[in-house]
């Protein structure tokens, strides 16, 4: 039986400091969501302190109830045709020189939402000139076309995770399947756009299933991989099943770069934004 007592190496700081209060206070006055609160990304105080944050667009609800994911679920309230605007300020504010978004599933919306994505990279490119971005989109239900307006409007990375292996795919995603998001990481890496995915250790995966996972993204032209530990952020949430020791993840990390892969970042507290800024692929 697992103990659920989290070991020494997954003990994680709260936010404080200058750098992170000013993140705060920007996100909170431009009436924005970050999935750094709303999925208790064990990073935060970390990032934050640099400056940093992933901005989540779209509304803070999402249309899929992921077992894994702390973001809330329902109905989503109407897109905010200010958003836009306000992430672009939000990110001369706080004089970022790579941004990261996120959004929620919309699945309510006849395209998904992604015209609005179009919206908020255009704008946040068009007031912050020399800005690199990474945007870890939706799988938009599979839809081509709808990735399409994401790689026209031109992110340097394009992000989508996988979540974890192929046999637990089902049991802990809402709608998303495994061979659905390797199309859309297909499509992205076609299109010449540095294509990133990521996945979670301690679902119930065995290392042969980790290790074709990578094989799986390397075949559809993936080069930034993220690896990290599965956390419960709620009783509502799928449990733990096993706390990987950080030897394992470095053990990932050097397969995955024989793999091929430019970057890979694994160990226990790794997210999907985790040191994004070293994943842009020139």
């Amino acid at each position: 039986m697992l103990d659920r007592r989290k070991p020494e190496w997954l003990k994680i700081k709260l936010p404080q400091g200058k750098l992170s209060l000013q993140v705060s206070e920007v996100v909170r006055a431009h009436r924005l969501h970050t999935i750094c609160t709303s999925g208790l990304c064990p990073n935060q105080g970390e990032c934050w302190e640099r400056g940093t944050a992933t901005f989540m667009v779209g509304g803070d609800t999402c249309t899929r109830s992921c077992k894994f994911c702390h973001v809330k679920t329902g109905r989503p309230a109407p897109l905010d045709p200010d958003e836009p605007e306000s992430v672009a300020r939000s990110v001369k504010l706080l004089q970022l020189r790579h941004v990261v978004i996120t959004s929620v599933d919309r699945d309510d919306l006849p395209d998904l939402g992604a015209s609005h994505w179009v919206r908020v990279i255009r704008a946040v490119k068009a007031a912050n000139p020399g800005v690199t971005m990474e945007v870890l989109i939706p799988d938009f239900q599979g839809r081509p076309e709808l990735v399409s307006l994401i790689l026209e409007a031109q992110p340097e990375v394009v992000s989508h995770n996988l979540e974890t292996v192929r046999r637990l795919s089902k049991s802990i995603r809402s709608r998303a399947t495994y061979e659905t998001s390797l199309e859309v990481i297909r499509q992205v890496a076609a299109a010449g756009v540095a294509a990133k995915s990521g996945i979670m250790l301690g679902l119930g995966e065995t290392r042969e299933e980790v290790i074709e996972t990578m094989d799986d993204l390397r075949r559809v032209g993936c080069s930034t991989m993220t690896i990290g530990q599965y956390l419960r952020p709620s009783k509502a949430n799928v449990e733990v099943v096993e706390y990987v020791r950080p030897e394992v993840f470095e053990e990932y990390r050097q397969a995955g770069l024989e793999k091929g892969f430019a970057h890979v970042e694994s160990a226990p507290l790794v997210r999907s934004s985790y040191h994004a800024e070293k994943h842009l692929l020139n």
